[in-house]
């Protein structure tokens, strides 16, 4: 018991008595006083640390007991800087950000020696090539024609562009490099819902306007859709199409609050809210609240825009009520001009961890759904769709295509390239690149020409390897990519084509009465145009 006291309380001890014993050597010996300093300020720290309460270890273990706090601080740097594998994906691998930053900084992201990757692991996934292949073709004539029948003012996309991330979560200078950067390469930059801020309009570039369920930049005082403001704001040149979020894959179906002390005078008036109060973010929407009326909130949206292009962004839940959607479309003949599918991946909002981990639909079954059920009403031709969620390669843009994707947005892998290094700080303000962060002194690191050349050559580099993979599989078009162009490998001796793998519905298929799987079947029969609620079964 006496042996244990002095083993945890020794060092302690040894740092008091060095003190005491240095003390009468101070007016002879002028080096003692940084051997007393030293000695006394770790004395100080050991008493501080016996009699705080909050801390076990510390009082059993004072100064020696700092540091199991100090290398769990570190810890995630650790890991990521020596221990990380190149293919360990938390959440997105050292080989991932790697590829993204040599294509934003114009460097070659070649590989020798062959692939670290584990070719006949499950799961393992590629691309079949052609033994006639097709010509490269130039990667700016990768777009997208966005605007359905209903739609006055459609928008040529590009099939790769920055998903929403608003200001506020991400600095003034990172929305200027990333702005600027679209306006290079002409793909168009997400607002997120935290609406269009100076630092959106600075360089011009395409910006889709996201409105969330606070709509902000088009509110009432007390948080409701104000018309005459977003028709100001939606008749700007600049905005080229308007995305209603009705979830996020991050926390889909949570809502979100900044704190009072974090909204700025900026945010405030980017925003439309009040200062020294939270802004808050509801779960749901209240310019609507089944089916039928969201499609008449998009029509209404279409109308005030002057006949922009009006889609809504969700991360699929309940698959009845996105098919109660597609009846609604059905009976109201109202059609969004775009959907946008997030994936439950996550993206750079920070959320709780049930949230992120359980809540909602990853991005491939999810996109699936989406594109069949639109399939099976007769109206996919009609209606544009987009992919979120972990996507930086050429490779995972035509992995998402092969499942129904029109385009691709992409989050982190354009904060990647004006210089996140994955820190995992987003929700601290204290973000080490200055990306995320609305600290001046912080966001003063991000040198904005400097990452804006970087968007744009990322943007630029991956639709070139895009390119060149689509020409090795005999493709000149991302819109030609097919399920079965690409290969999931599912046992050491099986491998199957995405068309084999997955169900894919026929045109019309949910309105003929033959449906194939009774998953569909199911879902469809639960699906109300007047209720987001599962139809009762007899």
């Amino acid at each position: 018991m006496s042996f244990s006291l002095l083993n945890r309380y020794a060092f302690f001890a040894l740092c008091v008595l060095t003190t005491l014993i240095s003390l009468p050597f101070l007016a002879s010996h002028s080096w003692m006083w940084i051997v007393t300093l030293v000695a006394g300020g770790l004395s100080a720290l050991g008493v501080r640390d016996v009699l705080q309460t909050p801390h076990a270890v510390l009082r059993n273990y004072p100064i020696l007991g700092n540091f199991r706090y100090l290398i769990e601080a570190i810890r995630p740097e650790i890991r990521q800087y020596l221990l990380e594998a190149d293919g360990e994906q938390l959440p997105f691998s050292r080989a991932q950000r790697s590829l993204v930053y040599q294509r934003a900084k114009n460097q070659s992201a070649e590989k020798a020696f062959g692939t670290l990757s584990d070719v006949y692991q499950n799961g393992f996934e590629f691309i079949g090539h052609s033994m006639a292949p097709a010509t490269h073709c130039d990667p700016m004539n990768f777009r997208i024609k966005v605007g359905g029948p209903q739609c006055t003012q459609p928008y040529s996309a590009s099939v790769f562009n920055i998903s929403a991330m608003s200001f506020g979560s991400l600095s003034a200078n990172a929305i200027r490099a990333l702005n600027r950067g679209a306006k290079l390469g002409g793909f168009y930059h997400d607002t997120g819902e935290g609406s269009i801020s100076p630092y959106h309009r600075e360089n011009g570039g395409d910006l889709v306007w996201e409105i969330g369920s606070g709509y902000f930049g088009c509110r009432t005082p007390e948080g409701r859709f104000d018309a005459q403001r977003f028709a100001e704001q939606a008749s700007s040149a600049q905005v080229k199409m308007i995305e209603i979020k009705l979830s996020q894959g991050a926390k889909p179906g949570h809502g979100g609050i900044l704190p009072k002390h974090k909204v700025t005078e900026e945010i405030a008036q980017t925003r439309g809210v009040p200062m020294g109060q939270d802004c808050i973010s509801p779960a749901g929407h209240s310019a609507f609240s089944n089916p039928v009326e969201l499609l008449q909130f998009i029509a209404q949206l279409r109308e005030l825009s002057g006949g922009k292009p009006v889609g809504f962004k969700f991360c699929l839940g309940h698959p009845w009520e996105f098919m109660g959607i597609a009846k609604a479309m059905l009976q109201t003949g109202i059609l969004p001009d775009f959907i946008v599918v997030d994936g439950k991946e996550g993206g750079t909002g920070a959320a709780p961890v049930e949230f992120t981990d359980h809540i909602g639909v990853p991005l491939r079954e999810g996109l699936l759904f989406v594109h069949n059920t639109l399939v099976g009403v007769g109206l996919r031709d009609k209606i544009r769709i987009g992919a979120s969620g972990k996507i930086v390669s050429a490779f995972d843009l035509a992995s998402v295509m092969a499942l129904g994707a029109d385009w691709a947005n992409s989050a982190r892998g354009f904060m990647f390239a004006i210089g996140c290094i994955q820190s995992q700080s987003c929700h601290t303000n204290k973000c080490p690149t200055g990306v995320a962060t609305q600290d001046p002194l912080r966001q003063r690191a991000l040198v904005v020409p400097d990452k804006a050349e970087r968007v744009h050559s990322f943007h630029q580099n991956t639709l070139k390897a895009l390119s060149e993979m689509l020409a090795a599989a005999g493709l000149q078009h991302p819109d030609q990519v097919e399920a079965r162009h690409l290969v999931r490998r599912m046992s050491a001796s099986e491998i199957k084509l995405y068309s084999q793998l997955h169900v894919f519905l026929k045109p019309g298929e949910l309105l003929s009465g033959e449906i194939s799987g009774e998953f569909y079947a199911r879902m469809w029969s639960l699906a109300q145009a007047d209720s987001f609620e599962p139809a009762p079964q007899h």
